[in-house]
């Protein structure tokens, strides 16, 4: 299931970020990319409809997800 990022308070969205981002060890390149920074560009992507919040009732978790990749087999 689809949980639209504007039903979370933006402390949540945030926690919920930078877990992700730090679960998921994203490469950025050969320059260092601040916590916050990519924080901020998976809000960008989340807003941009790029990727979405998704919850699995199946495995209990949530996770961030390109749009592109995502199917509703949760």
């Amino acid at each position: 299931m689809i949980i639209p990022y504007t039903d979370l308070s933006e402390e949540t969205l945030t926690n919920l970020i930078e877990q992700f981002v730090l679960r998921e060890g994203t490469e950025y390149g050969a320059e260092d990319v601040s916590l916050s920074e990519k924080v901020l560009q998976v809000k960008q992507q989340l807003k941009s409809r790029e990727a979405v919040i998704v919850y699995s009732e199946l495995h209990e978790s949530v996770n961030i997800l390109p749009a592109a990749q995502f199917s509703d087999k949760s």
